[in-house]
């Protein structure tokens, strides 16, 4: 392997803080959303939900990936 192809090093430092941003943004999106559902048709607004749903998800998802980030930094 040539020195320009070796792989970047696993920086795990501000995963935490990163993955914090994407709650936030992603909360954000969902506030934008419900927003919009105001001028929405029904079936606008049936894609709406079903696509704020799967933000809910990945935000359970993304805490999850907090907390076990969270305690490999305590255990290291």
């Amino acid at each position: 392997m040539t020195r320009n192809n070796r792989p970047k090093p696993d920086n795990r430092s501000d995963n935490v803080q990163k993955l914090q941003e994407m709650v936030q943004n992603t909360i954000g999106n969902i506030e934008a959303a419900e927003e919009t559902m105001v001028f929405a048709n029904g079936k606008e607004r049936a894609a709406i939900k079903a696509k704020n749903e799967r933000r809910e998800e990945s935000i359970e998802g993304m805490r999850e990936e907090i907390k076990d980030e969270a305690a490999a930094r305590r255990k290291n």
